[in-house]
């Protein structure tokens, strides 16, 4: 006799029949899936690897900060051995002519550091020998007296002179032409980067956006390097030709800042693209159907919708132009200068740690080190600029549903 198949053995199997298998029961535990358990893990470990490697860049520079701030730069006291000097003997004679020691000056003949414990007269003093780790030795007449001065925090964040190899440590005079050269790059930028934004988002049809986008941001692909030299051959003639050549120097910050804002166009107008589209179109619909005009609807509906990611956006673009190196070593100058006059070379904290590292720097010097210092003060700038920008986007930010 033939069987009619009954309804449940054609009914599809559902969800619950495939994990109750053939016990006919929903099974409540979690299948094993080995393969996304394992991209989560490498997931979970390209973050750990980003966080820790953050963390190792600020111990180094922190390390190394200290050491700029607890070690010694060396300056010759224009003072000359006069005598003979044993292992054993406590009071040097020094030429009449020099720098004036004081007591508690650390000083330095060959490689033996000594301490001034008594200023007997001007060519006549008694030391503590063979203090901070060296070995007492004996030193020859003629040998050169050099005077040892440390970087305080306080002369470093108020200076206006920096000269390590003199012990002078101020910092402004390359923090002032980092400000000077971003604040020109985004006086440059940003207006050029929004106009560019809101044109794409809401001017352009999408066969022109297709192609001047693309077109826009080959900008950023531009090696900094070429960067540099176009605003050496090109911007500064060009600033020569139009301010005087007695009033911009062949190396400025002017030129150097005006090209660095060219090359952040195409981030500032990315993200503000990005902020202006992410916008309903229900807004813009509302404000067209109250009679507004697309540039009133840019101006009064978009931008203010928009203005924290157009905020982030500048705030990008300025911590991308502080830390910049090629375009200011090549075209801002050499050499610390504290100036405000945008039309003079001066060298910024990038473009001094550049041609420092390059040359002839000793391991463990005060130079060495001083790169360091300097390196944490842009870090911690940028990490400002970060918070400041995180704060911007939840002060102002619009969610809509």
């Amino acid at each position: 006799m033939e069987l009619i198949p009954s309804l449940d053995t054609l009914r599809p199997r559902t969800a619950a029949d495939r994990l109750a298998g053939s016990g006919g029961t929903p099974s409540l535990f979690r299948r094993s899936r080995p393969f996304e358990s394992a991209i989560q893990t490498v997931l979970f470990a390209t973050a750990i690897i980003s966080v820790f490697t953050t963390l190792a860049i600020l111990v180094v520079l922190g390390s190394e900060a200290l050491r700029f701030f607890t070690r010694y730069g060396w300056v010759n006291t224009n003072h000359q051995l006069a005598a003979p000097l044993d292992a054993y003997d406590t009071e040097i004679s020094v030429s009449a002519s020099g720098r004036t020691l004081a007591v508690d000056n650390i000083l330095r003949i060959g490689e033996e550091e000594m301490r001034v414990v008594e200023v007997v007269d001007a060519e006549t003093l008694r030391v503590e020998r063979a203090v901070e780790g060296t070995l007492a030795g004996t030193h020859d007449p003629g040998g050169t007296v050099f005077l040892g001065e440390r970087a305080t925090l306080g002369e470093f964040l108020t200076g206006t002179t920096w000269q390590p190899q003199v012990a002078e440590f101020g910092i402004w005079p390359l923090l002032t032409s980092t400000l000077i050269t971003s604040l020109i790059a985004m006086c440059v930028a940003g207006p050029i980067g929004l106009g560019a934004a809101v044109f794409l988002s809401e001017y352009a049809s999408p066969r022109l956006r297709s192609t001047v986008k693309p077109i826009l941001e080959i900008l950023a692909g531009v090696p900094t390097v070429v960067y540099g030299y176009f605003a050496l051959t090109f911007m500064t003639p060009l600033l020569r030709a139009l301010f005087g050549v007695s009033t911009v120097g062949v190396y400025n910050m002017a030129s150097a800042g005006v090209v660095m804002g060219i090359m952040i166009v195409p981030t500032i107008s990315s993200m503000s693209e990005d902020a202006l589209s992410a916008v309903p179109r229900s807004l813009r619909e509302g404000s067209y159907g109250l009679g507004a005009t697309r540039l009133e609807t840019v101006r009064n509906v978009l931008i203010p919708a928009a203005l924290s990611g157009i905020m982030a956006a500048f705030i990008l673009g300025i911590a991308r132009a502080v830390g910049e190196t090629m375009i200011v070593a090549i075209a801002a100058g050499a050499g610390p200068n504290f100036t405000l006059n945008p039309f003079e070379a001066a060298e910024t904290m990038t473009g001094h740690i550049a041609r420092i590292s390059t040359g002839d720097v000793s391991f463990g010097s005060i130079d060495y080190n001083s790169l360091f210092a300097i390196g944490l003060t842009l870090f911690v700038i940028t990490l400002g600029l970060n918070l400041i920008s995180n704060a911007v986007r939840a002060r102002f930010r619009e969610v809509y549903q």
